[in-house]
């Protein structure tokens, strides 16, 4: 405990030194210039202009090393060159690199510093950013240093197009030509922009005008696209009940091949094929990604985990609840495309009963659990090897199967009067707006509890941290459905060595936990040579030299492994992987008939 005096003394400083950092922030000004002269080299220059700085003798300059919705460190950092500092009067300020992602200039109390770097630019992906002499798309995090001590300082972004480029596509608010504001580094790192001479569409959903920004050809019909996007934005609204953005930004890079989605704060990226948009099952997954990163507006962006804001830059932010950010909006994103027209009924149970035999046939499902995968997320989900599938789950497909489970759940205990909508709408309502804070687990568990009206601890010890298998029928009876496996009966072999042809020898990719290469000692990186006597090359002969043999027979599998030859003794196991579909009950309740029907929304 300290003396009184010493006390009083303390906060004195302690006060001084904040009051005095405060008024440094107030005086600041912050001024970023991204400029793009040569887009063939993939290089973007950025400069940095911060004035206010008399007090400073070293400001630290940092690079984020990983973009917010992607949970891995990409160590943008490594694409950084170039880096200077001077004062105003252009008098060089001795500058050096304290870690990976850190730059020290010793500014020597300069009234104003000017930082300048450049980026390399070369990784088209909606986690990154890209330059090239079609256009320039810019990823915050991948591109923009902030300087320590000043993520709060309202900013400027000023853009310099390459000759000839004349549109820019930002959620940032524009302030005149090609100049924006911004109040925080959060807001400009969660801000991706489009730079070049690509399409824009417009439409206006909710009374909030949306703006498409087509980059690339596609082969889509723009009002057709247009009516349909308006229809997944007004469908998911209505789950909440409000849109809280005065304007939304679509970037859509049409690609040969597809890369996703990443969800911002009033914007996100898309990645389609460029050709989906022509058949029926690849324009309805345009618009399940839209839907999908569309919801994230609310679930993710506002309404989120505890650890995932404000974010550390410099390193992983753990949470055991991507089931939840990420698992509840692949849920949603099926809901929202039923409810919109994009999605049949039907299509929208075979989409439920895809995920629950996904997941169900993932050998890692027993391993890992939910909790588990999401924290894990940072070094397991983003980096998959040969052997993932057999120790680990997919947050995003579970964890829709878990939303689905929890809403079935919800409606049967109320009868049919709530469901899921009616947590997310109560979550959001109070640590969004009322307590502006992310959530716990534990506060999941009791919203969802609050809602069913029933306590949820088997659940959660179950099937979010644990690895138990549910009782599916169990849940969706209350509308009158059961699932049926389609490969019951069925009697096929288990192989489980996935090969592929590489420098003349057919080499094992993979071995599935559990199946007859596993148990039979065979190893990713061994060459296959004969099995049962039959000399196989390719795949397909895998698969011929084994359609003779039945389950329970042993055959012998010659491989080299590391350079020596050995035979290997294989009992071949059945199959007994799973192949859902939906049915209907017999004689179904009038309850079941009116749940069923509410739920597919026949009505």
């Amino acid at each position: 405990m300290l003396a009184p005096k010493r006390f009083w003394l303390t906060c004195f400083l302690f006060f001084f030194i904040s009051f005095s950092q405060a008024v440094a922030a107030l005086a600041a000004d912050l001024q970023y210039t991204l400029s793009m002269d040569q887009p063939h080299t993939h290089y973007f220059e950025v400069e940095l202009v911060l004035t206010g700085t008399s007090r400073k003798n070293h400001i630290d300059y940092k690079m984020p090393v990983w973009a917010p919705g992607s949970y891995l460190i990409r160590e943008f950092p490594k694409h950084v060159e170039g880096f200077v500092a001077t004062d105003k009067t252009g008098k060089t300020l001795r500058s050096e690199k304290t870690n990976k992602n850190t730059w020290r200039v010793y500014s020597q109390k300069a009234a104003e510093v000017r930082v300048k770097y450049k980026v390399y630019a070369y990784e088209l992906t909606v986690r990154t950013s890209y330059l090239d002499a079609s256009h320039g798309y810019v990823n915050g995090t991948s591109v923009f240093m902030y300087p320590e001590g000043y993520q709060q300082q309202e900013g400027k972004l000023v853009v310099k197009p390459f000759k000839g480029w004349s549109r820019v596509s930002t959620g940032l608010t524009s302030t005149g030509t090609f100049t924006y504001s911004f109040p925080n580094y959060d807001i400009l790192a969660d801000s991706p922009l489009e730079i070049g001479n690509h399409e824009v569409l417009t439409f206006t959903a909710a009374g909030v005008p949306h703006e498409v920004a087509m980059y690339g050809p596609g082969n889509f019909v723009p009002d057709k696209l247009l009516a349909d996007m308006k229809k997944i934005v007004e469908t998911s609204v209505a789950i909440f009940g409000e849109l809280p953005v005065s304007r939304y930004v679509f970037i859509v890079h049409n690609l040969e091949r597809g890369g996703g989605g990443l969800e911002h704060l009033n914007s996100t990226t898309l990645q389609p094929v460029r050709t989906s948009y022509g058949t029926e099952s690849g324009y309805a997954g345009f618009l399940n990604l839209v839907a999908h990163e569309y919801f994230h507006l609310w679930n993710v962006k506002r309404l989120r985990p505890e650890p995932l804001g404000p974010f550390d830059y410099s390193q992983e932010n753990y949470t055991t609840l991507l089931w939840v950010a990420e698992g509840f909006t692949s849920y949603y994103s099926n809901v929202i495309c039923l409810r919109a027209g994009a999605y049949t009924p039907q299509k929208f149970l075979d989409a439920i009963s895809g995920s629950i035999h996904a997941v169900e046939n993932t050998p890692g499902n027993k391993v890992q659990t939910l909790s588990e995968a999401s924290f894990d997320a940072w070094i397991k989900s983003y980096r998959p090897n040969e052997n993932s599938r057999n120790a680990e789950v997919s947050y995003y497909t579970k964890g829709s199967v878990i939303g689905q489970l929890l809403n079935m759940e919800i409606i049967k205990a109320t009868n049919g009067e709530k469901s899921l909508d009616d947590v997310m709408r109560y979550m959001y309502n109070r640590y969004y707006k009322q307590l502006n804070r992310g959530y716990t687990e534990q506060e999941v568990k009791e919203a969802l509890e609050l809602v069913a009206g029933k306590k949820l601890d088997d659940f959660f010890r179950n099937y979010i941290n644990g690895t138990k298998t549910p009782d599916y029928n169990s849940y969706f009876d209350v509308a009158g459905l059961q699932l049926v496996n389609l490969n019951e009966g069925v009697m096929q072999l288990n192989w489980g060595a996935s090969v592929a042809p590489a420098g003349g020898k057919l080499m094992v990719n993979s071995v599935s936990r559990g199946s007859s290469a596993w148990d039979g000692g065979l190893n990713v990186h061994d060459e296959i040579l004969a099995i049962a006597g039959t000399r196989v090359a390719t795949a397909d002969e895998v698969l011929t030299a084994l359609a003779g043999q039945s389950i329970g027979e042993r055959v012998e599998v010659l491989i080299s492994r590391s350079g020596k030859l050995q035979t290997l003794d294989v009992l071949l196991l059945k199959d007994e992987s799973v192949r859902y579909r939906f049915e209907r009950v017999p004689n179904p309740s009038a309850q079941q008939q009116k749940i069923f029907e509410q739920w597919l929304h026949l009505n």
